[in-house]
């Protein structure tokens, strides 16, 4: 699984599926009369979704300054709201490291029965992490992940590679049903010394190498729609020949799409990162360029409380046949069109 120290991004299941249902699995006994007996699998299993033991859940996340990161707040409130037997002690969101650091311990000193952290940075917190766990808290880390897994008991994240993947996948699959031969392909990424732009943009080229194609104009913008629509109007001005253009962040995209407005351009169409509602409501009209975007939604926020109760409730996901809470948890980069985006627009977020 791929994972980077400064990742952002996300989606998997929503809150309310992660403890509906019961799992059976066959029973591996060679006794003739258990062969076509099913059982429970272990005490993770049962009505997960019903009211039980009251837990404490502590919640540590950085300042709400764009869409995305907002919307990972707004998120996991929400789904602590849902659950009668889940009590939110949330601090308040900061970019400041030690700031952020002494607000993990306030909620370890509040005696939290699970801590969730999405870190400002997570080499920086990795500390945190493990003071919380050494005093027998666990911790969901989000995203972007601590150091060492001594710091968390389960992490749950974006696939930046596969998002990559996905975005340049659904581009050249596109292009060949136009019959379009040797294209032109733009790329507009997040902040380049990021390992979660590298990982994004190898994905991206691996995808297009695999399909016979390559990745042309690229420029790099820092998530900003700012920033997009400045990066993107020099792409456009040093590329007069475009068929398809990927931009990383959906907050950015907002940039992005404004430089294309102004250009007056309509030979190329674009595919959009993250999942914002914005850019959801731009491919469901299809009047534009935007065609599709690739999900890293915050959704994830709300799976990560969800996960956070089961802990809290000696329990794992009852969908599952294992016991336990698995220790990594990988949410996948669904691409959404036109086609497909009315059953999306639930984890769209405001850009």
């Amino acid at each position: 699984m791929t994972r980077t120290n400064l990742a952002r991004r996300g989606f998997l299941f929503g809150a309310a599926g992660l403890g509906a249902g019961a799992v059976l699995v066959g029973c591996t006994s060679n006794e003739p009369e258990a062969q076509n007996t099913p059982q429970q699998a272990g005490n993770g299993q049962g009505a997960n979704s019903e009211p039980g033991q009251p837990v404490t859940i502590g919640f540590s996340a950085p300042a709400a300054d764009h869409g995305w990161m907002a919307a990972m707040t707004i998120n996991a409130r929400a789904s602590a709201e849902q659950f009668s037997d889940v009590t939110l002690n949330a601090t308040e969101g900061t970019n400041d490291v030690n700031q952020q650091i002494a607000q993990v311990e306030q909620l370890i000193n509040a005696g939290v029965d699970v801590l969730v952290i999405l870190p400002f940075d997570g080499k920086a917190l990795t500390s945190a992490g493990r003071q919380a766990m050494d005093a027998g808290i666990p911790v969901v880390n989000v995203d972007r992940v601590f150091d060492t897994p001594l710091a968390y008991r389960t992490w749950i994240g974006g696939d930046n590679y596969r998002m990559g993947v996905n975005a340049g996948n659904y581009i050249a699959t596109e292009l060949k049903r136009q019959n379009v031969n040797n294209p032109v392909i733009g790329e507009v990424a997040g902040i380049d010394s990021l390992p979660l732009t590298q990982e994004r943009s190898q994905g991206f080229k691996d995808a297009l190498e695999q399909q016979g194609f390559s990745v042309g104009p690229r420029v790099a913008a820092e998530f900003t729609p700012e920033s997009g629509e400045r990066q993107t109007s020099n792409l456009l001005q040093g590329a007069q020949n475009l068929h398809a253009l990927w931009n990383h962040d959906d907050d950015q995209g907002v940039g992005v799409v404004a430089a294309i407005e102004s250009s007056g351009r309509s030979d190329f169409f674009m595919v959009g990162g993250a999942g914002s509602r914005n850019m959801m409501t731009l491919i469901k009209e299809d009047s534009g360029p935007v065609k599709a975007t690739v999900l890293y939604s915050p959704s994830m926020a709300s799976s990560a409380i969800a996960m956070a109760r089961l802990l809290g409730q000696d329990k794992g996901l009852a969908d599952l046949a294992e016991h336990e809470i698995p220790a990594e948890v990988t949410t996948y980069s669904a691409v959404v069109t036109k086609e497909n985006v009315d059953s999306y627009m639930d984890v769209g977020f405001d850009s």
